[in-house]
């Protein structure tokens, strides 16, 4: 007998081919349709570009980045405290190949028609590989508007912000041609109560916009304490003001800026989000003293719309793993992509994810437009529904693509887990499901005509009798102001049901319109994988499966 005859235990079969080096724009033809729907099309050459980038090499430095996560040295070898940030160089890789392409400025520099919902096809793109990198990419995107609010600081600042150059070393902004921005709101007692912030600010000369301030206090939560500064706040004589804060001082010192640790968190690995402390820091005010949430919300408006398109893109990359995996694996002699019940459960998946992205596209188009009334009205209130629904969705629709894969969905070797512990955040971050839809009905109560936008945007149902119906609901629901905080999830939810089910109308589609209304709108059941009879399953399927490129 052979002693290596029974080495080989079994054969290898029956196993999914890797999805390595596809293009994730190209295989995407529902993103395809709502980028040239909202004026995209001039932007594809630059999308499929970087959705070759995106399947290949980028998702590779992902799986790194997550796996060697950034490690903080307070001090150098000889004692000197320097408060540094290590990151593997996949992370660089990512930041500088989303930065080179445009991520946090292209709307800023090339302001044409449909810059925003460009920009937001290829973070959606990117964040399928990678989420936490979008922490930075994002915030220094919605920086600008808020600098803008202060001109003097704004010309030193955005040239290096707004240009496609990344550079990582720990140096004063004057020895680079680019920079990034981070944000510092919340503290120990208050979180989302900004008010309650402690740390004050006193002029160093004289006080007001644009004068120089030094901060003392806490922040329990900075993201990525490696940007060259950051917008934060801070208490002075006239009440909570908003600040611009460096790493460095004018004359090339390291400012009064402390890294006390970072923080281990859910998911979000590859970001460096870390509690710091200011003792006497350095920084200039942005906007009119005691106005600082007003200030600051300009950036926050922007951070929570990319919330929507990280929850979007989370959810597009784990149904392309769950139909990849279902069309090449088979249970009983027959691809799971073919079996009746599988098919229930990925149609309704690629409905969610198609509603998702046409929410965010259509805020896309809004951003692109802030001077027309209509649609600046549109963006203040469906920035925050979108922001609460997405995001809401995403961890339980992830969830049920990796149970598509069975226990080949858990393991590590996927990117689902990932995807899964990634999901929470953009729900967490930027103010959680509460604060948004306090924030709708803020809009509704003080911001004349926003429910007039709504309800013009959502019109009459557009000839289909369910929509209507659910339109007339919402209605009632928005005038009974009796206990109307009680009820504001619901009404949110609602609001945001309908608008995508208008969307999915409007665009022409009659499968995916169709499917959604009658299981969104028509009380089928609370799970996934519950479509009604007469569902096209197998086109709704196709349409978003990744072999259709």
């Amino acid at each position: 007998m052979n002693p290596h005859h029974y080495a080989e235990t079994h054969e290898v079969f029956n196993q999914v081919p890797p999805l390595d080096g596809a293009n994730l724009y190209r295989l995407d033809l529902p993103l395809q349709e709502w980028i040239r729907r909202y004026h995209g099309s001039w932007g594809e050459t630059r999308l499929n570009a970087y959705g070759a980038l995106a399947g290949g090499p980028l998702m590779a430095a992902g799986f790194l980045a997550n796996e060697h996560k950034p490690e903080l040295r307070t001090h150098d070898r000889y004692g000197h405290r320097i408060d540094q940030v290590d990151f593997h160089p996949a992370y660089h890789q990512l930041m500088q190949t989303a930065i080179e392409h445009g991520l946090p400025s292209l709307p800023w520099t090339d302001p044409r028609d449909g810059a925003h919902v460009v920009r937001a096809g290829l973070t959606y793109l990117h964040s399928q590989v990678e989420a936490a990198s979008g922490c930075p990419l994002t915030m220094t995107f919605a920086s600008v508007p808020a600098l803008k609010i202060q001109p003097d600081i704004a010309e030193q600042w955005l040239p290096k912000i707004l240009a496609t150059t990344y550079d990582p070393r720990n140096v004063p902004m004057e020895q680079k041609a680019g920079v990034t921005i981070g944000m510092a709101m919340t503290e120990k007692q208050g979180g989302t109560d900004v008010r309650a912030n402690t740390t004050r600010a006193y002029p160093v000369g004289a006080s007001g916009p644009g004068q120089a301030y030094e901060l003392v206090g806490h922040k329990w939560f900075c993201s990525a304490p490696m940007c060259d500064a950051f917008l934060t706040l801070a208490q002075t004589d006239k009440g909570l003001s908003c600040f611009l804060l460096p790493r460095h001082r004018p004359d090339g010192t390291r400012n009064q800026f402390y890294i006390q640790r970072l923080k281990n968190k859910l998911g979000n690995w590859a970001n460096a989000s870390s509690e710091v402390e200011y003792r006497g820091a350095l920084a200039w005010m942005l906007g009119e003293e005691g106005r600082g949430v007003p200030t600051i919300i300009e950036m926050v408006a922007m951070t929570r719309f990319d919330c929507m398109v990280g929850s979007s893109a989370l959810m597009r990359q784990a149904l392309t793993q769950a139909t990849h995996h279902c069309a090449h694996r088979k249970v009983g002699g027959k691809l799971l992509i073919d079996q009746p019940l599988m098919q229930n459960v990925l149609a309704d998946l690629a409905l969610e994810s198609e509603a998702a992205l046409a929410l965010t596209m259509r805020m896309g188009r809004a951003l692109d437009h802030p001077r027309d009334a209509h649609e600046a009205k549109f963006a203040r209130l469906v920035t925050a529904i979108g922001k609460y629904w997405i995001c809401k969705r995403a961890p339980e629709m992830i969830y049920e693509a990796s149970e598509c894969l069975g226990g080949a969905g858990y393991v590590e070797e996927t990117i689902l887990p990932r995807l899964y512990r990634e999901a929470p955040v953009n729900s967490i971050w930027e103010g959680s499901g509460n604060v948004q839809c306090l924030d709708v009905l803020r809009a509704l109560s003080k911001e004349p005509g926003v429910l007039d936008a709504l309800f013009h945007e959502l019109g009459d149902g557009h000839g289909d009798v369910r929509l209507k119906a659910h339109i007339e609901r919402l209605k009632a629901g928005f005038l009974d102001t009796a206990d109307i905080q009680f009820r504001a999830r619901q009404l949110t939810e609602d609001t945001a049901i309908a608008l995508q089910a208008t969307l999915l109308l409007q665009a022409g589609n009659a499968t995916v319109s169709d499917a959604f209304i009658a299981s969104r709108l028509e009380g089928h059941g609370r799970v996934y994988g519950t479509l009604p009879r007469g569902v096209d399953v197998d086109t709704l399927v196709m349409r978003s499966a990744p072999h259709a490129e």
